[in-house]
């Protein structure tokens, strides 16, 4: 079981949502159900689940549902009908002082207006949650002060909002929710006000911070960019419907309908996109096997122009060409290993296509990806870097003159 699972979720504003899930049950649309009865339906049959320490990220445009679903979880809005669990306990039934006590002590909520208190000082602010749960005052100061220190305000413990920046009160915000040490942290649209780039700051600081702290954090986005830069997974919703769940590449390269390939037609590909993802199942020749005649046979019979070369235990050893294998064999060789090359390009399956461009702009010849203990996992033709800039990811699928005169343009930009 998920640590929070969500299920059958509905939520139906309006004095009588019975009649109206009974029309959208006949098949009424959330318009018809509103022009009919003026009751809007904010979500339908959502089922989600959210692993511990994941940070899950929910996105969808205006009117969607993903802000009335986050303040479902936390019960500032009450849903009509459905349930959400809590290690296999649903929150939608938990009494007052069950749910005071979700509240303070395992789930927070960090908002999109900073909603700090302006006659407080940034100490006050961030310690307010252990004030509210009775913690003495020293003891939450000091507390308060910890998690300033983590985001980076020590020196603005003393000050008040309206000194800081947007970026410093939304950091303060942070460090309040998590000053209560929160097993849960709900984000809804935190950085949605800040202009772009301290936006991107505070993106790179969550990311660092969540890399320390292992939070479950559900965090709500209208932004496919930072859904993809910050989400482990992602669920997009519609007209309260969950069209989609999936890794950032799942959402990037296997949009499961129009309304999700639509959104993803603009992303940045290269700042999403893995080695692992566009990289194919390598057919290295291992170096026991035999010499320049073996070699050259192999390539021939696979349509390679080069080989990776292995030990027996997959460990990249070099490269041979054709070219190589050829005198080789002219010169009566036997002996593969002096013919290797071993100024190979490699990289990791985490590495972004960001960071491959450059490499795939200079060079002829596949990459290299190995795993810790320098194995060959993968290889990364030039043509497969090419299919993932035009939106064709398969290293074999079929790109058209003028895609690749686009993605051959976009290699030279990066090289330059």
């Amino acid at each position: 079981m998920a640590y929070i699972e969500i299920r059958d979720l509905y939520k139906i504003f309006g004095p009588r949502p019975k009649e109206a899930r009974r029309m959208l049950d006949g098949g009424a649309s959330k318009n018809e159900i509103m022009a009919k009865t003026r009751h809007a339906v904010a979500l339908q049959d959502v089922n989600l689940s959210v692993e511990e320490g994941e940070t899950f990220v929910v996105m969808g445009l205006s009117g969607s549902g993903k802000s009335t679903m986050i303040r479902c979880i936390n019960r500032l809005i009450e849903a009509t009908q459905g349930e959400i669990l809590l290690e296999g306990r649903d929150i939608l039934k938990y009494n007052r002082e069950e749910l005071r006590e979700l509240r303070q002590n395992h789930m927070s909520m960090v908002f999109q207006r900073f909603a700090l208190f302006p006659h407080r000082t940034v100490r006050e602010n961030a310690a307010y949650g252990l004030e509210i749960r009775g913690v003495d005052k020293s003891e939450r100061f000091a507390e308060a002060e910890r998690w300033l220190n983590i985001v980076g305000l020590t020196d603005w413990a003393d000050s008040y909002p309206r000194q800081l920046s947007g970026g410093m009160q939304q950091r303060v915000g942070i460090a309040r929710a998590l000053c209560t040490d929160p097993e849960i942290l709900l984000m809804d649209e935190p950085f949605s006000a800040l202009d772009p780039l301290i936006r991107r700051e505070m993106q790179d600081e969550l990311v660092e911070l969540q890399s320390r702290l292992n939070k479950t954090i559900i965090f709500i986005t209208h932004d496919l960019d930072e859904a993809l830069r910050l989400g482990d997974r992602i669920a997009i919703l519609k007209d309260g419907m969950v069209q989609q769940v999936g890794t950032p590449e799942e959402i990037l390269t296997s949009p499961i309908n129009d309304y999700v390939a639509d959104f993803t037609q603009d992303v940045n590909r290269v700042r999403v996109l893995t080695a692992q993802t566009i990289m194919i199942k390598p057919r290295p020749l291992q170096i026991d096997r035999g010499g320049p005649r073996v070699a050259l046979k192999f390539m021939e019979e696979q349509g390679m122009a080069s080989v990776f070369v292995v030990d027996r235990h997959r460990r990249l050893l070099g490269m041979l060409t054709m070219e190589e294998a050829i005198q080789a064999v002219q010169e009566d060789r036997r002996e593969i290993e002096p013919l290797l090359n071993h100024e190979i390009d490699k990289t990791t399956p985490e590495t972004y296509l960001e960071d491959l461009l450059p490499i795939a702009a200079q060079r002829r010849w596949p990459i290299a990806v190995l795993d810790e203990e320098e194995r060959l996992i993968g290889a990364i033709p030039r043509v497969a870097v090419l299919g993932a800039l035009a939106g064709t990811p398969d290293p074999h699928g079929h790109m058209d003159d003028t895609m690749v005169e686009e993605v051959v343009d976009a290699l030279q930009q990066a090289a330059n």
